[in-house]
């Protein structure tokens, strides 16, 4: 891990313990070492910062390049060397590094809705999580995430907010990644099966879509 790294991780780790009141379970469930694929759901900008932090690992990140472009912690993504990708855009750059780092055996961090929640609650996740899982034979390691959508109203109160992250048990997707129409079909089990195993680490009243069993949520 580069010296800069170090550095940002380091001020990040002091400012969650200095200015929140965050909580962490289920770090047994972490595995020793990758390649693994990191999914959690997303509520807000400190989703991104929160989950580098915690880890005690390096992992390497992708987030939305209009994420990267906000004050304060965009500036600390950029120089922490996020993969910056566009929403809605197919990019074969991004999909190249981010398999990259599954093949050397490392981290990778993201969140399958692809943008935070308007709503507080999960949203339809995207399939880009399933395919790097797929395509690159990584396990997965689901967390939810609790309170970051809070974090600015409760400061203005001169409060310490709340966070939560819970980790899940590891899983992995049933492959190799498939060709033509069978394709599409493993693609969107395989996004059930990972939104509705971070939406099982969730309250009732974050799952949103994924609150129904139906759509995949699964008890840990």
């Amino acid at each position: 891990m580069s010296v800069r790294r170090r550095l940002l991780l380091s001020g990040l780790r002091g400012f969650f313990r200095a200015f929140t009141r965050c909580e962490v379970s289920g770090r047994e469930n972490i595995p020793a070492a990758g390649p693994l694929l990191l999914v959690f759901n997303h509520l807000a900008y400190l989703d991104g910062p929160l989950v580098l932090a915690m880890m005690p690992f390096e992992v390497e990140g992708i987030g939305l390049s209009e994420v990267l472009r906000v004050p304060i912690i965009g500036q600390l993504l950029r120089l922490y060397g996020v993969i910056p990708v566009h929403r809605d855009e197919y990019d074969r750059e991004v999909l190249r590094r981010a398999l990259q780092v599954l093949d050397d055996g490392r981290i990778l961090g993201l969140a399958p809705e692809a943008r935070m929640s308007p709503t507080g609650s999960m949203e339809r996740g995207r399939n880009g999580a399933a395919y790097l899982a797929l395509r690159s034979g990584a396990p997965l390691l689901p967390m939810g995430i609790v309170g970051t959508e809070s974090v600015y109203s409760t400061w203005r109160r001169l409060r310490r907010p709340r966070i939560t992250l819970e980790i899940g048990a590891p899983f992995q997707l049933s492959g190799p990644l498939a060709r033509g129409a069978e394709r599409r079909v493993q693609l969107e089990a395989g996004r059930r099966e990972i939104m509705g195993r971070i939406a099982a680490l969730l309250p009732a009243s974050y799952r949103g879509v994924y609150a129904c069993p139906e759509e995949g949520v699964r008890s840990t």
